[in-house]
C-alpha cells in the first residue's frame, strides 16, 4: 500500500503562509529552503511552497478546482474555525454536518486555497475503509 507523506501547497508569500498556518495549527514548522516551509500534519507533511522565493518559474500558476479541498481532521473544530478566521482565513461555510456524516467547515486560506476542517470523531474515509 502506498502512503501519502507530503502535499505541496502553492502560496504567493512564504512568510505570510508560515504565519497563517503556524497560527492555525499552533505549532512551528521547519523552513527547508527559501520558498518551502514544512508543517507536520500527522503522517503527512504540509509543504508550503512559494515558487518565486525558491527561484522557480511560475509558468501558468497553480489553480485548484472549486471542489478540490485540503481536508484536515482536528480535535476541537470550533477552536480551529476561530483560529482560521483570526489568522486571516475566510470561512466559506460554517460548521455543519454533511450528508456523509462529517461535521466540518470550509474556508479559503489567504492565498485562496480551499480548505476544510473536520471533527476527528466524524471523519469518513469511504464505505470500504469503514468495513475494514
Amino acid at each position: 500500500m502506498a502512503e501519502l507523506y507530503r502535499i505541496i501547497l502553492p502560496v504567493g508569500n512564504i512568510e505570510r503562509a508560515q504565519d497563517f498556518y503556524e497560527a492555525v495549527f499552533q505549532e512551528n514548522g521547519e523552513r527547508v529552503s527559501a520558498g518551502r516551509h514544512y508543517l507536520d500534519c500527522g503522517t503527512t507533511i504540509l509543504a508550503l511552497y512559494d515558487p518565486v522565493a525558491d527561484g522557480d518559474r511560475v509558468d501558468e500558476g497553480w489553480r485548484f478546482h472549486a471542489k478540490q479541498y485540503l481536508c484536515f481532521s482536528v480535535k476541537d473544530l470550533e477552536t480551529y474555525e476561530r483560529r482560521f478566521e483570526d489568522a486571516g482565513g475566510i470561512v466559506m461555510e460554517t460548521i455543519a454536518r454533511q450528508p456523509w456524516g462529517e461535521r466540518m467547515f470550509y474556508g479559503l486560506d489567504p492565498f485562496n486555497n480551499p480548505m476544510s476542517f473536520v471533527d476527528e470523531t466524524t471523519v469518513f474515509r469511504g464505505n470500504a475503509a469503514s468495513e475494514r
